[in-house]
């Protein structure tokens, strides 16, 4: 596959990527895991705006849904290891002022989160990789899962009036994978940890529950329901186990999710990015050790079979996005091992 790669810039431990209406155009949002900035460029690729400078530690970003580039960031988290400081930021762009940023809720070891909605409602929901250590790779009191009604009016919460929040689940070791896909028209999240792959459906209105499906009891560490095999079935595509070297796919079969493909060598696999890729249902992963590749992972109708193929290698991406841009697909990955912002124009065809 011919494609034309540019660098769009270097950032230390580059990390986070996310899509930013602001003015009415498309911006992509790039940030860093340890004290380092976030940058935001236009849908060509140009450097527009440095955000913030520090502090970093950048795990997830989302837009606040109808803003004009209102969007919340995790803060301060620099490492497993490092992150008893954690928070979640709402950052404001104002003319007079550069981007504001204020205090939306501190959540210590907070990892991945997002805003899901339904019949209308926004919900916050939040992954905190564990829940505290004694000691350098402690592991020893699990991460949780909150949750929250995220209000439309936002300018109320700073350091002192933070959001509240609700444990929906916890026993939750190594929570590390979030992924959020679209079901029935609706938005469903999908959460990795080492006890499993878990679908959590948000509430259908304020005060009732959140619905929660544990589809394998396999150890992940990020997961995507893709039908790369086109059958109306999506399949569980899966790295295994934390920050692991394995790419599962599961097939639905009987009512169960059972293991189909194996690939074992994409060490510390980490990006992943679920959809498709020139028309053809895909999923790319990325890994941050070995070879260090990014990977596009699709099924051969004629062979029966699933294929990987390498669009990059020794990058080391830490997380991949995909968008349109006149027609063409584009790649935004973060290139964490080697300090570099990539974007990947693909060509017209495979």
């Amino acid at each position: 596959m011919n494609i034309n790669k540019k660098v769009l810039g270097n950032l230390t431990k580059c990390y986070s990527i996310a899509p930013l209406m602001y003015n009415g155009k498309q911006h992509i949002l790039v940030a860093a895991e340890k004290h380092d900035p976030c940058y935001l460029f236009d849908e060509e690729g140009n450097k527009v705006d440095t955000v913030w400078e520090e502090p970093g530690g950048v795990m997830s970003m989302v837009q606040v849904p109808g803003s004009n580039g209102v969007f919340l960031a995790t803060h301060k988290f620099y490492s497993p290891n490092d992150s008893k400081e954690a928070e979640i930021v709402i950052v404001s762009p104002s003319e007079k002022e550069g981007w504001k940023i204020r205090t939306l809720v501190k959540l210590p070891h907070v990892h991945r989160f997002d805003i899901v909605t339904r019949n209308g409602i926004n919900y916050l929901i939040a992954c905190a990789l564990k829940s505290g250590h004694a000691y350098k790779d402690d592991w020893s009191m699990p991460g949780k899962t909150y949750a929250a009604v995220l209000p439309e009016d936002l300018s109320v919460f700073d350091k002192e009036h933070q959001l509240e929040l609700t444990v929906i689940k916890d026993n939750m070791l190594k929570n590390h994978g979030y992924y959020k896909i679209q079901e029935n028209g609706m938005d469903i999240c999908l959460i990795s940890c080492d006890e499993g792959v878990y679908k959590f459906i948000p509430p259908a209105g304020i005060g009732e529950n959140w619905e929660i499906e544990r589809l394998t009891q396999t150890p992940g560490s990020d997961a995507v329901l893709v039908d790369l095999d086109r059958d109306g079935e999506p399949e569980l595509i899966m790295i295994s186990p934390f920050h692991g070297q394995n790419i599962y796919i599961f097939k639905k079969i009987d009512g169960e999710y059972k293991k189909v493909y194996t690939y074992d060598t994409a060490e510390f696999a980490h990006a992943i990015y679920g959809g498709t890729l020139l028309g053809e249902p895909a999923v790319i992963i990325g890994h941050r050790k070995g070879e260090r590749n990014l990977l596009a992972f699709t099924y051969d109708d004629k062979e029966k079979q699933y294929r990987v193929t390498v669009l990059d290698r020794d990058c080391g991406p830490a997380n991949v996005w995909k968008y349109e841009r006149d027609g063409k697909e584009v790649l935004i990955s973060t290139n964490r091992e080697i300090d570099e912002i990539a974007m990947y124009t693909l060509p017209d065809g495979v």
